[in-house]
């Protein structure tokens, strides 16, 4: 099956990757988007019954302390409050003494020792509330459920030291901008996992991993003229976990448009797994929704190197999107840092799944001695239930930075969401080295282009590797570009390492964006992936 293309036109203009710096990305990402100056976002519950919480009478109270912590509380809360008139958060409640931080005095704000909660349960798990600031600004209604029943977490300034800037004190509940966990990976000494902070943004990392990409909670109206909605977590419980895990967190979020309930269970190791059951409650009419998404950044690589003045190889978190689509066709399509805004839909009916991937695992490949994008973990994702018709699409936005966040994947549903309907959704992320089940034939290995023997045409050299093409017999290449066209093709085999090379060149004849699909059969049966690439000036 041959995935059709949508394009739109130019709608607008850890570890290795700290929280920090990928914030400050996040921005810069939503600014191309929007057209607009940066986001600011709180996350005050209006009619918490947190101290130093916003209220607001049309708006339900979180649970008290003590209150029992059922199945379907969360659910019941989004519902509840989707059907209420959207309330703004909070903006000026934050101190100017620490509104006004700069980069480095924020990220010099840490966990003082022995202050973590459940530091000494030897429980596997710590949590770490993150404070707020300039870079996050947003309040996160935090709390435990210990013994079945709700302990909020009420700010505590002790929880914090720093070097860089005097921590006022306050007579208010200044809250949190979310929290950090900390795991035992194999039984190793705690180290860290995952972050909970900023809109409805969380991160983990496997064992040995740098932070990297980033996933969504919900995701609306992305690169729509009409600007994107950003969710943002307003509560998040997390269940005290028993002997061996997992960490349960639960999560209300909401926005202009929708409300959302997650329940999210999280187990660290060699691939760290995040099952994720959520419902999605629709204020308002909604055409364009995203589930799964995922965010990562790339700024240049050995086929897109558009400015890169740079000593380094390449410079990404993840190198491409990966798809197993309904009909079991494997995917691949490089991501690139674009000249303008680029959109693709890649239509499906139930997917297997998809993700951002990062292939390159050499430091040879990037040649950086403080990132490590080698590092960085892929992010594949299965849903635990059919998704029906609907297309896997992908965001590239221009970047001039290695730390925006420029790259954006997500499921969208085929049909919307009408006013006050529901739609229940679920699925497991794998935070991971490699996707859980190997692709069933050759990957592509190896992407590059340069000039071709006219200064108009584009040279490819697209490498295909696995056991089967090792095997004698006939290759049959299946090359096609729409528009321009296709002026030279030849196969080279390179049996000692299991790979052959397809190098080809491009004619756009003048056109300012064509759609390239390769792959490799024998007779009928394909050997490899599906290489589909977008070759824009």
């Amino acid at each position: 099956m041959t995935p059709p293309f949508r394009d739109v036109p130019d709608a607008a203009a850890p570890t290795t990757e700290d929280p920090v710096t990928a914030e400050a990305g996040r921005h810069t990402r939503r600014d191309l988007i929007r057209g607009a100056g940066a986001l600011t976002i709180s996350a005050v519950l209006p009619g918490t019954a947190l101290p130093g919480a916003a209220l607001a009478d049309d708006a339900p109270a979180l649970p008290a302390a003590g209150t029992p912590f059922q199945a379907g509380l969360v659910t019941d809360l989004a519902r509840a409050l989707a059907a209420r008139a959207y309330v703004a958060p909070r903006t000026d409640d934050l101190p100017g003494a620490l509104a006004d931080l700069n980069r480095e005095q924020y990220a010099g704000i840490r966990t003082a020792p022995g202050s973590a909660v459940w530091a000494e349960a030897g429980l596997g798990f710590t949590l770490e509330p993150l404070h707020r600031g300039s870079v996050f600004r947003d309040r996160v209604a935090l709390a435990l459920v210990e013994d079945g029943v709700v302990r909020p977490l009420a700010y505590d300034r002790a929880r914090f030291e720093t070097d860089t800037v005097q921590i006022p004190t306050l007579k208010e509940d200044l809250g949190y901008s979310g929290f950090k966990i900390r795991a035992r990976f194999d039984g190793g000494e705690l180290s860290d996992f995952a972050y909970f902070q900023g809109a409805s943004f969380y991160r983990l990392i496997a064992t040995g991993q740098g932070f990297g990409v980033t996933a969504r909670a919900l995701t609306l109206r992305p690169a729509d003229a009409r600007g994107e909605e950003f969710p943002e977590f307003r509560a998040i419980w997390i269940e005290r976990p028993g002997p061996g895990g997992p960490l349960v967190v639960h999560a209300l979020v909401d926005s202009p448009s929708a409300t959302a309930a997650l329940r999210m269970s999280l187990r660290p190791g060699a691939a760290s797994l995040c099952d994720v059951e959520g419902t999605v409650f629709a204020r308002n009419a909604i055409d364009h929704l995203g589930l799964g998404g995922m965010t990562t950044s790339y700024l240049f690589g050995p086929y897109d190197r558009r400015g890169a003045d740079d000593a380094r190889a390449a410079v990404h978190s993840s190198g491409g999107l990966q798809i197993r689509t309904g009909a079991s066709e494997a995917i691949w399509r490089p991501v690139r840092n674009p000249e303008t805004l680029q959109v693709s839909s890649f239509m499906d009916d139930g997917p297997k799944g998809f993700g951002l991937m990062q292939r390159a695992r050499d430091y040879r490949a990037f040649q950086d001695d403080v990132q490590h994008w080698e590092w960085r973990p892929s992010l594949w994702l299965e849903p635990l239930a059919p998704w029906g018709p609907g297309a896997v699409t992908l965001l590239e936005i221009p970047s001039d930075s290695e730390f925006n966040e420029n790259i954006l994947a997500y499921w969208r549903p085929k049909a919307g969401l009408a006013a006050r309907a529901e739609l229940a959704f679920s699925y497991r992320q794998h935070w991971c080295w490699q996707p859980p089940e190997p692709v069933p034939v050759a990957v592509v290995s190896g992407t590059r282009s340069g000039r071709g023997t006219t200064e108009a045409r584009r040279l490819f050299l697209v490498d295909f590797t696995g056991e089967g093409l090792a095997e004698a017999g006939d290759l049959r290449t299946q090359l096609s570009v729409g528009p321009g066209a296709i002026v030279t093709s030849r196969l080279y085999r390179y049996p000692d390492r299991k790979t052959v090379r397809v190098a080809f060149e491009l004619d756009p004849r003048g056109e300012k964006a064509c759609e390239l699909r390769l792959a490799l059969l024998r007779d009928d049966t394909p050997l490899t992936e599906t290489w589909l690439y977008r070759w824009t000036p």
